[in-house]
């Protein structure tokens, strides 16, 4: 199973990827409304162009790894995308991070190599 470490680490980044060009793109783009005026906006963003990219790429990673591996491995490593979302929002988004919050993503990290194993 540690073959599809390495997939599940760039699909993982893809997805995360994707979630922070949408962060981008929000924050680029006017104030939300679910109007066809707001989301036809959203065409000239090239954030949301990157996201759509991102989210793309993941998804045909995430097609073949369904297609090569057990679901009851390859779906847990999904959360590998939360570790990399939490040093995307200290190193984009420059948040704060608590101590509760890293003892979480250390559980995660651990749960991830329990389940490879």
């Amino acid at each position: 199973m540690w073959k599809l470490v390495p997939l599940a680490l760039v699909q993982s980044l893809f997805l995360c990827g994707g979630q922070v060009c949408l962060k981008l793109a929000m924050a680029a783009s006017g104030p939300f409304s679910w109007t066809w005026r707001f989301f036809r906006s959203q065409l000239t963003n090239w954030w949301f162009l990157a996201c759509g990219i991102s989210f793309g790429v993941a998804t045909v990673l995430w097609m073949y790894i369904l297609k090569h591996f057990p679901f009851s491995i390859a779906y847990p490593l999904s959360a590998i995308s939360y570790i990399f979302g939490m040093v995307a929002a200290i190193l984009v988004f420059h948040e704060q991070v608590n101590w509760a919050q890293w003892i979480g993503v250390l559980l995660v990290m651990a749960g991830c190599i329990l389940i490879v194993k």
